[in-house]
């Protein structure tokens, strides 16, 4: 029986017919395309789309490419690009957009080389390079590297990070991670900040959050504007009083000179009450909602607006995923939303549900006594769960993490281990009794 086969799927034909293209249909058998090959970066360019990097890693050995391909919309055929200059190195994992003209920028990635037997090194790139294509409206386009230098406040280096491509010819990285390789073990730091590069400008930028703290900031300015007004028309009402600490002089319709006396105790309790506002306003701005750090997050954006979905980090040796998907408006940069919020009760590590589904099918082959144990170990759990510290009524999550907060700490240790360092202890305890607090409240 002949086939051909299609985008939509597996069709039975009577005869066999040879492979001439139809609007709909993509030829399966194109040659010329890149090797197999994970952690590259593809875009589209113009009538192609354009692939660079990746690695390929098998049982015993791994390799990282640099090279580039296109693949041809219009005739579905794949090129090998040979562009002239110097381009990136091996790399997988990096940063790729397109600029209006048809050119491709590329930042970023990681790959990682054998130094010596069983000791592989890794590297995080930083570098930009771009691709442009030259003698446009040629039958084939040639390409050519060059070497970018961005200015402004450039991403820390860093893996894993997201992109997608903002307003105004920007484009965006979220996240990521930094691996501290030590002999025997990479501990990473994760990341949660926006970085924008303006394609136009050949700038980096971080993406700052305004918040409400500004515009709280507005408000009071307007209230100390109208309290000095009012001030000084009271002021002006008094006789005149001999030199203070705090003068003020005003020119009377003889041209005498009076010195007004100021009242130091309001302006200083303004002072002191404005700075009072501000401590609670930064730490109302850093309990704002905003994602926690991750690497490996899916962005998109639609309408000038951010989503952020899912991703993981790491604590220890155990890799936890994420379900959450967080926006925010690029256009005004005041807060995150939460769309969906992450249930801690439906998390697992990746390292305990491999082993739960190990004892599952134990279960299955040796009947019901694994059950009555498996449940006993559940209601310890539930009870486990219990003895955490309660949320006292009416307390905030900045008294309930003062309160408790060695106890998480000691938690913290306990599931990470003794080599883990202190400020990663404390973040995660920091992370847990947050979780615990809002899920409490």
């Amino acid at each position: 029986m002949n086939c051909t086969f299609t985008t939509s799927g597996r069709t039975v034909g009577l005869k066999q017919r040879s492979p001439t293209h139809r609007q709909g249909d993509v030829l399966t058998r194109a040659s010329g395309g890149p090797s197999g090959r994970s952690g590259h970066r593809m875009v589209a360019c113009k009538r192609q789309l354009i692939i660079f990097g990746g690695f390929h890693e098998s049982a015993r050995d791994y390799i990282y490419y640099n090279d580039a391909y296109a693949f041809n919309l219009d005739s579905f055929t794949w090129s090998k690009l040979a562009p002239s200059g110097i381009g990136p190195t091996p790399r997988s994992g990096c940063q790729m957009a397109t600029t209006p003209e048809g050119s491709i920028i590329i930042y970023g990635g990681y790959s990682k080389q054998r130094i010596k037997k069983d000791v592989d090194k890794g590297t995080l790139h930083t570098d930009m390079f771009l691709l442009k294509a030259e003698g446009a409206g040629k039958e084939e386009d040639k390409w050519a590297w060059s070497r970018l230098n961005p200015s402004g406040v450039k991403p820390t280096p860093r893996s894993g990070f997201s992109v997608a491509i903002g307003p105004n010819n920007r484009s965006l990285l979220f996240g990521g991670v930094h691996d501290e390789e030590e002999e025997e073990s990479i501990e990473g730091d994760f990341f949660n900040d926006i970085y924008f590069y303006d394609i136009g400008k050949n700038r980096w930028f971080p993406g700052q959050l305004k918040g409400p703290k500004s515009e709280k900031r507005k408000r009071r300015r307007g209230r100390q504007a109208e309290a000095e007004d009012a001030g000084d028309e009271e002021m002006e009402k008094q006789p005149p009083q001999g030199p203070v600490e705090v003068v003020k002089e005003v020119v009377a319709e003889d041209g005498t000179v009076m010195t007004i006396k100021q009242v130091i105790s309001g302006p200083a309790e303004e002072k002191d009450r404005s700075e009072s506002e501000e401590e609670e306003e930064g730490e109302a701005l850093g309990q704002q909602v905003e994602p926690c750090p991750r690497s490996n997050a899916m962005l998109a954006v639609k309408h000038g607006v951010l989503y952020v979905y899912g991703g993981m980090f790491e604590v220890g040796d155990r890799q936890f995923t994420l379900s959450d998907l967080y926006s925010i408006d690029l256009h005004k940069m005041e807060e995150w939303k939460v769309l969906v919020e992450m249930d801690p009760k439906a998390q697992e590590w990746l390292e305990e549900s491999e082993s739960d589904e190990e004892e599952d099918d134990m279960e299955g082959a040796e009947g019901g006594e694994e059950e009555e144990s498996s449940s006993e170990e559940e209601s310890e759990d539930e009870g486990g769960e219990e003895q955490h510290p309660s949320v006292q009524p009416g307390e905030t999550h900045a008294d309930y993490l003062s309160r408790t907060e060695q106890y998480w700490i000691k938690l913290a240790r306990s599931n990470m281990g003794p080599d883990a360092k202190e400020k990663k202890v404390v973040k995660v305890a920091h992370a847990m009794a947050k979780t615990f607090y809002e899920d409490s409240v």
